[in-house]
């Protein structure tokens, strides 16, 4: 298994899918850009789940790990991307009611609670008056308001997702995270009292200067707080973001403590931290206490169809791939005109959507059946899948003494999921 000595990790999945992570019956007077009878049969026969991604382009500031588009949150701004997402639910149509909303971005909890009312009601209008069984908003602490947390709970938004990042201080502020330490506690505080059940805390580790005892303290003061959910990131140094720019110019940066080695030990620690106070791991990052999972997300790892909105969302769904072009002004431009924003179409194969299905049940704990995946797509999968499959097994990267057709990673699986994915890659081309 030499392949996997190969510097674990997340270019691979950052590159080819870094649209994924980003989450009704209509009028015949709308545009029917999906006809039904092109979505993909379910593993368990029913139709696909519907995902609704709605992207909030809009950041007070940049965070200096943070390489993605944005835009400044002026009003007249805010009001044309209002206006506009309203369009754009008028020119795409649901192919059927949505299972789970997503509001994210950039930074959501720029609008105002006006705004997310308004969004709101568009959001429920397109989806037939039906609300989803989940429906997630991101927030960033200093953005948490009582009256924006009481419009979101009154319209149907059952699941906060809260951008900690850190609690600690020094590395907010290495980071370019605008909140202190606590501002994270009233936020949160304020989210429980407005009556929401359904909490996630996004987490970073692999700081640059940053020590064992300062990630175990902030994974300790997560799990004292107690949300439903815990997503915790391995921090990317991207290439165009200020912060390596930042550390390199100061002398600071330190390529060993990023080091596969480092973060995967890392990995390992929080997960074994994460499970100890009741947390399942069901991802690589994620981990769920009662059967919190997030179900947006899960649909999307397992190739489900979504649908985005707004500038810089992603779509799949229909059988095919595209996207919204990463620009205001230009999205405005094109559904103001009564026309689809979709660039970057791409028309997936049954093959594809196969290989995909496989390469994002890597890193699910609960991986996947082969057999079923080959069912579902109507795919073969041959013979050379299984021997990589035994092989894995021998070298510990998946789970033995269960049925063959069962791909399980076990942790130090999970650790190379991208390198298991591009060799399966090499021996399906």
């Amino acid at each position: 298994m030499q392949f996997l000595k190969k510097e674990h990790a997340r270019s691979f999945f950052s590159v080819k899918f870094q649209f994924v992570f980003r989450e009704a019956e209509v009028e015949n007077a709308r545009v029917k850009i999906f006809p039904k009878q092109s979505t993909i049969p379910h593993r368990n026969g029913n139709a696909e789940s519907l995902g609704i991604y709605v992207h909030v382009p809009f950041c007070g500031s940049a965070c200096d790990y943070c390489a993605f588009y944005r835009e400044e949150p002026r009003k007249a701004s805010v009001e044309a991307w209002l206006s506009g997402v309203e369009k754009e639910l008028t020119l795409v149509s649901f192919p059927r009611a949505a299972e789970t909303f997503f509001v994210g971005g950039g930074t959501p909890g720029v609008l105002s609670a006006g705004n997310f009312s308004r969004l709101a009601k568009m959001l429920l209008r397109a989806n037939g008056g039906n609300a989803p069984a989940e429906w997630t908003v991101e927030l960033a602490p200093g953005t948490v308001k009582p009256d924006k947390l009481r419009v979101l709970r009154d319209s149907g938004v059952n699941r906060i997702s809260l951008g900690v990042q850190s609690f600690d201080a020094g590395t907010l502020s290495l980071l370019g995270r605008r909140h202190a330490p606590k501002q994270i506690f009233s936020a949160y505080e304020m989210i429980r009292s407005s009556g929401f059940d359904n909490v996630n805390f996004d987490l970073i580790f692999a700081v640059p200067g940053e020590n064992h005892l300062r990630w175990e303290n902030d994974l300790a003061t997560a799990i004292k707080l107690s949300p439903e959910h815990l997503s915790a990131y391995c921090l990317i140094l991207e290439k165009d973001a200020p912060l390596l720019a930042r550390l390199k110019k100061s002398g600071k940066y330190n390529p060993e403590e990023k080091s596969s080695e480092r973060e995967a030990e890392l990995y390992l620690k929080t997960w074994e931290k994460l499970s100890s106070a009741g947390y399942e791991q069901y991802e690589v990052a994620n981990h769920a206490r009662d059967g919190k999972k997030c179900i947006h997300n899960s649909n999307t790892w397992k190739m489900a169809e979504w649908l985005g909105f707004g500038p810089a969302a992603a779509s799949q769904c229909g059988g095919k791939r595209f996207q919204n072009p990463a620009n205001l002004a230009l999205w405005l431009e094109k559904i103001t005109d009564g026309v689809s924003a979709h660039e970057e179409i791409e028309t997936l194969s049954a093959a594809q959507l196969f290989e995909d299905a496989i390469i994002f049940g890597l890193r699910l704990a609960e991986g996947f059946d082969l057999s079923e995946l080959s069912q579902r797509f109507g795919v073969p999968a041959g013979t050379r899948l299984p021997a990589l499959a035994k092989d894995l097994r021998e070298a510990g990267y998946l789970e033995s003494g269960i049925p063959e057709n069962i791909w399980r990673p076990t942790k130090q699986g999970l650790l190379v999921a991208d390198a298991i994915a591009l060799k399966i890659l090499e021996i399906r081309n």
